[in-house]
């Protein structure tokens, strides 16, 4: 029958419509259509009917009168093919109280259809009849649904892609409920607004971080919104993204920048810092175990991503959001560039130093393009620095001669800065223990002057302090570090080697790999955390405790017998954070191999039982430092003689948590000698009597002690 043919016709007609528009083939036995309905681009065939003898067919049409008007123009039958029919209720738009269909229209109006259309309807015009079709005939099911609509005046409509699946059902569920919908749609867009205030104004101190802080208006959400209304479609999605993923990376910095405000007292330097996450993974793992530092970093990563994906689709929600109410969006855009103006004109602040008219993230932006420049400036002018050298050619006869025949100990102990002297919660148990220490000291016969020192460090990164003080150079980044270890700077180590009056020796538990410094450092033979013997647990970060460190020093090298003094530098590490567990004083003759401490180690506290909370922090930090100076103490007392010269003191201040934030770089430093005259030529330096310097003893930058050192002990300076 020519029913079917038509019908498998039309049904390739329905798989590709966009291939084949022009293969409609009319049946033979089908009647010529009175008219052809104009598109407002192209002409469309219409596809008549076969005659049938379902009566049914005959009532839509005999009750349609208006449809078969042949005097209506052309450009006017896709008007009258959208007017339902009286009694065809599926011809009604099904969803005319739908409040949430315009806002998620696509860019056709076939999408918008298919979004809230049935499977078996596309939209009202799918099942009403041709309106210039002969009375009686009507279209198969079949070709219903491959015929093209046409009462769609776009040319194109045959051709648009059905939507996919998610829109769909995000269309549907949202016909269902819109209440829900509107409420999501409302946070969602809360959220992104959020969002993009938050990274915008992020402080980059742990300390300012506060309500105030975000309550402002930020110029460059202004600027950006402007450059958003007024895009096409694609350039707004392409700027957006790229502005969302520039605001997540700037987030991702800030967030460095709080971490390394609060450890290390300076912000993240974008060209220098990739370096010290290494260590930070390693101090994690010896800290919270192999697994916990993994998760941790898994979390870091995930973090990261999550951060910048959520900026993006942000951004991209609050342009899109513009661009659907244009004329609100420039409204809200101009009172808020008015506002903004007038605050910066008059200087409005909410506190002092808070104003409200913001320019955070552009100055943040603009302070990190400076400091990058000012890195690779620094690189250039340190390494000029670095060959300058006031005793680099002094003869190795004339040079620290008032020191010849002493056996000299420089010891560092990790982290004892001012704080530990002068804060109200660690000062009473620390000076405590350095008043009895010193009466220790002077029951054996030894006296002490004490001063303060700047670090070029600080919270970490102990390596800088360790090379600003034994250099006499200011190595405040990882940059002037490479370059000053690189050379031939000569240090204190260095200074005692060069005259061939002393043997070197380093002990330095913490160094758990290869040190190639070991040369720049002019130390021959050095003793790590391999070679101490140690059979002992780890004390979170510290390879064993500071006692023992002091004891195998004692068994392996000072008590042999030597044909020359030992100039001997030594880097205790148990007053390392996390400050937890710390070892305990053991009997002298029980260290053994270490293997004692195991209980100690065990009965200790945890990290994770201190690490978040800051008074915690302080007391163990404290008791860590009164451990330190002890083992030490207790050691120069037992093992020194007569020729024994001690220099101790921190590398840094402890992190924010612990010194408070805005603390300064200073740390304590001794000299302790049993020689009457060591001290007497440093007596013009000015500094305080015992193991504790006072509040207004002279306060020198830490590069300094090397030259003030080699001329008070007899150097002569030659360049």
């Amino acid at each position: 029958m020519s029913f079917n043919t038509s019908s498998r016709q039309l049904s390739k007609t329905d798989e590709a419509p966009e291939d084949v528009p022009s293969q409609e083939v009319t049946p033979l036995d089908a009647p010529a259509p009175r008219d052809t309905v104009q598109t407002s681009e192209a002409e469309t065939p219409e596809v008549s009917a076969p005659e049938t003898e379902a009566p049914e067919a005959k009532a839509p049409e005999a009750e349609a009168p208006e449809a078969k008007a042949p005097e209506a123009p052309e450009a006017e039958a896709p008007e009258a093919t959208t007017d339902p029919e009286p009694k065809a209720p599926e011809a009604k738009d099904p969803e005319p109280e739908a409040p949430e269909a315009e806002a998620s229209q696509t860019e056709t109006s076939q999408t918008e259809a298919s979004e809230t259309g049935t499977p078996e309807t596309e939209g009202p015009e799918a099942e009403a009849p041709d309106a210039d079709a002969p009375e009686g005939e009507v279209e198969a099911p079949e070709q219903a649904a491959a015929a093209p609509d046409p009462a769609v005046s776009d040319a194109d409509t045959p051709t648009a892609p059905r939507p996919r699946r998610w829109r769909r059902v995000w269309g549907g569920w949202r016909e269902k409920y819109p209440v829900a919908a509107r409420v999501l749609a409302w946070t969602t867009t809360a959220v992104a607004l959020a969002v993009v205030v938050v990274a915008l104004l992020m402080p980059t101190q742990a300390d300012k971080v506060r309500i105030a802080a975000f309550v402002r208006l930020p110029v460059e959400a202004i600027f950006g919104a402007a450059l958003l209304i007024v895009l096409p479609r694609k350039p707004r999605i392409a700027v957006a993204a790229f502005a969302g993923l520039g605001l997540g990376a700037l987030t991702v910095v800030n967030f460095l920048d709080i971490g390394f405000n609060e450890y290390l007292g300076r912000g993240f330097n974008v060209v220098l810092d990739w370096s010290l996450f290494s260590d930070a993974q390693g101090y994690l793992q010896d800290t919270f175990g192999k697994g916990g530092a993994l998760g941790i970093a898994a979390l870091a990563v995930t973090l990261v991503i999550a951060v910048l994906a959520l900026t993006t689709l942000s951004v991209i929600r609050l342009g899109n959001l513009a661009a659907r109410h244009t004329e609100t969006a420039t409204r809200t855009t101009l009172v808020l560039a008015i506002a903004w103006v007038t605050c910066a004109a008059l200087g409005v602040q909410y506190a002092a130093g808070i104003p409200i008219a913001s320019e955070h993230t552009m100055q943040a932006l603009q302070f990190k393009v400076e400091q990058v420049q000012r890195t690779l400036q620094d690189e250039a002018e340190f390494a000029k620095i670095a060959k300058k050298d006031n005793f680099a050619n002094t003869p190795p006869d004339q040079l620290l001669t008032g020191l010849r025949g002493k056996d000299m100990m420089i010891t560092f102990i990790e982290s004892y800065g001012r704080s530990a002297i002068e804060d109200p919660v660690m000062a009473p148990g620390v000076d405590a223990t350095l008043t009895a220490e010193n009466k220790k000291l002077t029951d054996a016969g030894f006296a002490a002057k004490s001063g303060w020192l700047t670090s070029a460090t600080y919270g970490g990164s102990s390596w800088l302090g360790h090379s600003t003080f034994m250099s006499g150079l200011w190595i405040s980044n990882q940059q002037r570090y490479r370059t000053v270890t690189a050379g031939e700077r000569l240090t204190l180590p260095g200074a005692f080697k060069k005259t061939g009056a002393w043997d070197t020796v380093g002990v330095m538990p913490g160094v758990q790999k290869a040190w190639p410094e070991q040369n720049f450092y002019g130390i021959d033979k050095l003793y790590d955390s391999h070679k101490l013997g140690y059979k002992g647990p780890k004390f979170s970060w510290s390879t064993m405790p500071d006692q023992y460190a002091l004891t195998a020093f004692e068994r392996l090298v000072h008590s042999k017998k030597h044909d020359k003094p030992l100039m001997s530098t030594i880097i205790l590490t148990s007053s390392h954070q996390p400050w937890a567990p710390i070892p305990e004083l053991v009997p002298q003759d029980q260290v053994g191999d270490g293997s004692i401490y195991n209980a100690i180690e065990k009965a200790g506290k945890k990290p994770a039982d201190i690490i978040t909370d800051s008074t915690k922090s302080k007391q163990e930090y404290g008791k860590s430092i009164q451990y330190s100076v002890s083992s030490l103490i207790n050691y120069l007392v037992k093992y020194g003689n007569k020729n024994t010269v001690l220099i101790f003191l921190g590398d840094h201040q402890p992190i924010a948590r612990v010194s408070g934030n805005h603390a300064s770089r200073d740390v304590p430093v001794s000299i302790v000698a049993k020689d009457p005259k060591v001290l007497d030529k440093i007596a013009a330096w000015n500094w305080a009597d015992g193991l504790q310097p006072k509040q207004d003893t002279p306060v020198w930058k830490m590069n300094a002690f090397r030259d003030r050192f080699l001329t008070a002990y007899g150097s002569t300076p030659a360049p």
